[in-house]
């Protein structure tokens, strides 16, 4: 079973878009959910997750320009980045906590259910 990132695409520097994790087979509200990313040549980095009680994390390097919420009703979570930067090209994945619990999210746990990711691309 894999969740399936989306949303990705060539975007202008000072740009906004909006990625998107959705499960066909299974329901994700149970579960808390991570995104990160990886950029060519650096290793995968959390970007940020989501508890099961909808309640954020995100480290202190990506505070401030990404947000992300959950609609339990679309079985979907979504990842808004805002003023984007070259920084931020990469593939972006999403995936599903192994364990955890309903209350708080850890990016530092291990992950299961890894799709396929969208690709980022900032340019002008």
């Amino acid at each position: 079973v894999q969740l399936q990132a989306s949303g990705g695409g060539l975007v202008q520097p000072g740009g906004s878009l909006r990625l998107s994790c959705a499960a066909s087979r299974f329901t994700l509200d149970v579960y808390n959910i991570g995104w990160f990313r990886q950029a060519p040549g650096k290793e995968r980095e959390g970007v940020s997750c989501i508890s099961g009680e909808s309640r954020p994390y995100y480290p202190d390097s990506m505070k401030g320009r990404f947000t992300i919420s959950r609609d339990n009703a679309k079985n979907t979570v979504y990842l808004q980045i805002n003023n984007v930067s070259a920084e931020d090209t990469a593939v972006y994945y999403c995936a599903a906590e192994m364990g955890g619990n309903w209350y708080t999210c850890d990016l530092t746990a291990d992950y299961h259910s890894w799709g396929q990711g969208t690709l980022v691309t900032v340019s002008s």
